[in-house]
């Protein structure tokens, strides 16, 4: 099992990425990069790329509606060439807060544009002339002046095939990660439901899968803390589970309060969308079930931490990003190394 990291977008960016050679000396394999309405991720993974030599670096995600497909392409192949084939694209579609709110484009089609974007974007790394029929995007683009022409890449990339994840939660967009991509990356991953909400998308998509892609790396996230008084730290993520249940979207249209429905919370989901909307922060973070706050964390003892490890292996995990929590550069360190030594 990889044992990765996503670092935050809200700040510390810089402090982070001084500590990243210690961790990865400690055995760290991949750092993923996020992209909301913050710094773009892409100027921070090349600064991450320079100041590393063996961690590879993703995305974590670039939102398919805030470049062009090529722009795209072109991102990912100039990450892999100044990290000498380290990069790894992770794409997902965000959504129509920050897609219609801040881009200011339509949320539209989701999952017919990702799979028009992993094609071009292919092509593209190919070096084919870029002349593609799609539904959502064709290229050259039809009208206008009528000067367009199908171009190539004029660089050589490091690598034709540079590795796609696709965070997704909903049914057909999971199945499309499982069809098309390398990796697919869900959010709060709870290894004894993950099989309730994602089992049939997931056969779905790998019954169409190429097998050139090789197996699915199944990316989980959870934050991490190693020792025998450190379970208070669990409700730290409370507010995280009120935000993208209670708020993140609206009634009718918020993809994680889906997901916690069909984890089996419906009644608690109600409740925490209420208050959150309600502008009841604390009391929506409250009414997050304790359950959903232990077993998609790995916070307490050591043998504790090991058989959560040994949930999400079983589960299907391949790739671990955690967040670790410690008050201090050693003690985050320690937990690498130990999260490490216990993932094998």
């Amino acid at each position: 099992m990889r044992v990765g990291m996503m670092l935050g977008y809200a700040g510390g960016f810089s402090e982070t990425v001084d500590e990243l050679a210690d961790f990865e000396r400690a055995g760290l394999d991949i750092v993923f990069v996020p992209e909301a309405y913050s710094f773009d991720a892409v100027s921070q993974l090349g600064f991450i790329a320079a100041r590393t030599t063996r961690l590879e670096i993703a995305s974590g995600i670039l939102p398919i509606y805030s470049r062009t497909p090529a722009l795209t392409a072109m991102t990912a192949a100039g990450l892999d060439f100044v990290s000498g084939g380290r990069f790894t694209l992770g794409l997902g579609t965000s959504g129509p807060q920050v897609i219609e709110g801040w881009h200011g484009v339509p949320y539209d089609a989701p999952v017919g544009r990702t799979r028009e974007l992993v094609e071009i974007c292919r092509m593209v790394w190919r070096r084919d002339r870029l002349d593609y029929q799609g539904k959502h995007y064709t290229l050259p683009y039809e009208g206008g002046t009528g000067l367009g022409k199908p171009l190539k890449l004029i660089n050589h990339p490091v690598r034709e095939r540079i590795p796609i994840v696709i965070a997704a939660l909903g049914p057909k967009n999971v199945a499309l990660a499982a069809e098309v991509a390398e990796g697919w990356q869900p959010i709060f991953y709870f290894p004894e439901k993950a099989a309730i909400a994602w089992d049939a998308p997931l056969a779905e998509g790998k019954a169409r899968r190429d097998p050139a892609l090789g197996t699915l790396d199944v990316i989980a996230s959870a934050p991490l803390a190693i020792g025998d008084d450190v379970t208070g730290l669990r409700d730290l993520t409370r507010p995280v589970f009120a935000l993208y249940i209670g708020g993140m979207g609206a009634r009718g249209r918020n993809f994680y309060y889906d997901l916690a429905c069909r984890f089996g919370y419906e009644s608690e989901a109600d409740t925490i969308q209420e208050a959150y909307l309600a502008g009841r922060k604390d009391e929506a973070a409250a009414l997050v079930p304790a359950d959903l706050v232990e077993k998609t964390a790995l916070i307490g003892p050591a043998g504790y931490v090991a058989e959560r490890l040994a949930a999400f292996r079983e589960a299907g995990v391949t790739t671990l990003n955690v967040t670790p929590l410690a008050a201090t550069h050693a003690g985050r360190l320690a937990d690498i190394e130990r999260v490490r030594a216990l993932a094998g």
